[in-house]
């Protein structure tokens, strides 16, 4: 059942077999789950002597809400924080890994480089009001990112591109053809 949210009568069987004082193991047979789906459930939500179903559902819906705000967008000293070292020329990757060397204990400072390179390019969509005016240093309008998933293209061993053919065969092409 990977990527479907639990229910709420899931989340009710977790709090009814938590009282009964099963492990998460037997919960999760029972529901037909992983393991650690029950107990990441459970430890985000009030550990097994304070979960609550109904608590438990109404925090996930609340995390479900859309469209969430960026978060450079609701946290200011982040957000100048990251635009200072964007403008002084740092890769998002490197604003990223230097935020958590120059405030190791504020977790609030904390960013992720494709957080910064998603704000950056809604942003030069126009769809995010924003102090952050910088571009990205590659100049491109659209995040493109390092794990495309679009297949390549197989190549034609000795294979002469259109580009390179020579005149007397450009002069023999028919047009449309």
């Amino acid at each position: 059942m990977r990527g479907v949210e639990l229910t709420l009568e899931e989340r009710e069987a977790i709090s009814r077999g938590l009282a009964e004082g099963l492990s998460h193991r037997m919960i999760a047979a029972r529901l037909d789950r992983n393991q650690s789906v029950i107990s990441r459930e459970v430890a985000r939500n009030g550990g097994n002597a304070g979960y609550r179903a109904a608590d438990a559902q109404k925090r996930a819906d609340e995390r479900r809400r859309r469209p969430k705000a960026f978060k450079l967008e609701t946290h200011v000293r982040l957000h100048d924080a990251v635009a200072e070292r964007l403008s002084a020329d740092f890769s998002p990757e490197q604003v990223s890994n230097r935020l958590k060397k120059d405030f190791p204990d504020d977790p609030e400072m904390r960013v992720s480089h494709e957080t910064i390179y998603q704000t950056l390019f809604v942003q030069a969509r126009g769809e995010l009001n924003t102090r952050l005016k910088l571009a990205p240093r590659s100049g491109r309008a659209e995040r493109r990112p390092r794990g495309s998933t679009r297949p390549k293209q197989a190549r034609i061993a000795g294979m002469v591109g259109i580009s390179e053919h020579s005149a007397e065969a450009a002069d023999r092409a028919v047009p449309g053809h």
